[in-house]
């Protein structure tokens, strides 16, 4: 099976200091739906991996998230792709959790749901914990220059990312890299 795992706010979506806290606050950013269908044309699975730590908070309750994440699954579907699962930690930092990226209980539950080996698979995001989570188990690592990530373009990537780490301008960029299997992304 082909998967990636992809971090969601920053990532796939704007992300926001304040927490994406209903479908009207969640917008998809500039050609990562359109990146997300072109992997699933090309037979990949997507799975996303992404802390959200405003249920924990009391920002927003679960009806809330599935209500934001049926936006982005009909939004998907007008385009043909999809999203194949979505995996969430729900607590804060002071929980401390297994599941909360930078540690790998997201992406042990993924590799258990999909019964893949997660060397092989790459993840996607836009912070170090994002990498660090999927490197923890495995995972190759891709940072896309948006949400967090952004202030990075043109600059040289800080020690807090893993080694190996490759960057590409954002998600449709990495969906090309992909897609192609180039021998190596692009500096963006």
């Amino acid at each position: 099976m082909k998967l990636v795992i992809l971090d969601r706010d920053g990532t796939i979506n704007v992300d926001s200091d304040e927490f994406i806290k209903a479908p009207d606050e969640w917008q998809p950013l500039p050609g990562a739906l359109e990146a997300v269908a072109r992997m699933n044309h090309a037979g990949w699975h997507v799975a996303i991996a992404s802390n959200q730590s405003g249920l924990g908070r009391g920002l927003f309750d679960v009806a809330a998230l599935n209500a934001i994440h049926l936006k982005m699954h009909k939004l998907l579907a007008s385009i043909g792709g999809r999203v194949d699962a979505v995996f969430y930690c729900p607590h804060t930092p002071d929980d401390h959790c297994q599941c909360r990226k930078p540690l790998p209980g997201l992406f042990e539950q993924i590799g258990e749901r999909f019964g893949v080996d997660l060397r092989t698979v790459p993840v996607v995001g836009d912070t170090p914990r994002d990498l660090q989570a999927g490197v923890a188990v495995g995972c190759q690592p891709h940072l896309v220059l948006t949400g967090k990530a952004e202030s990075l373009r043109g600059q040289p990537l800080p020690d807090t990312f893993p080694a190996g780490t490759h960057v590409h301008k954002d998600l449709s960029a990495f969906a090309d890299w992909l897609v192609t299997r180039g021998s190596a992304p692009r500096p963006a």
